[in-house]
């Protein structure tokens, strides 16, 4: 099994996660600013080995992995990251690569895929995100208050178990 890395901006230079993905040493991959993950704060995962059909001009670093490169060296150069930002080795949604998902404690899940690694506008919104998603109540983000390439691009929307929410329908069995 490939190790697990945790990842600081602040202590672990981004050259050491490129060298890491680009010799294929590590697929599981957690980036976050703290030692361990802070669970008030939005987690927003990676799909490490989604492929994009584009590895031969990458030397054959996956899509997910170059996709959770880029959003690696924005957070370094950005002071609002209100999240933290986790590798996975697999979301299993193959069909629709590369795969992101948003989830904090309490608040509505995200998964969104057909995300292209080498698209700045999917980047953006991947990052701006988590602030808006903090602001809704329950982080329940209508199609039309998410950033546009993540309108058409969601997988899935769902509830936390518990939800004040009314498009949660309850069902007495």
């Amino acid at each position: 099994m490939k190790p697990l890395f945790i990842l600081s901006p602040q202590n672990y230079p981004l050259t050491n996660l490129t060298k890491c993905l680009r010799e294929k040493q590590c697929y599981n991959i957690t980036i976050m600013k703290e030692s361990f993950l802070d669970y008030s704060k939005p987690i927003l995962s990676i799909c490490m080995r989604c492929r994009d059909g584009r590895e031969s001009e990458h030397n054959d670093v996956r899509g997910g992995a170059r996709l959770a490169e880029k959003i690696m060296m924005q957070v370094q150069t950005r002071f609002d990251i209100s999240f933290d930002l986790r590798g996975i080795a697999c979301m299993s949604q193959c069909k629709r690569p590369c795969i992101a998902a948003i989830c904090s404690t309490g608040r509505f899940s995200y998964m969104f895929g057909d995300l292209d690694p080498e698209n700045q506008t999917n980047i953006d919104a991947l990052l701006d995100f988590p602030s808006l998603y903090l602001k809704a109540p329950e982080g329940f983000l209508e199609r039309k208050e998410r950033p546009k390439p993540l309108q058409k691009s969601i997988l899935a929307r769902i509830p936390s178990p518990i939800s004040s929410s009314t498009i949660v329908i309850p069902l007495n069995m």
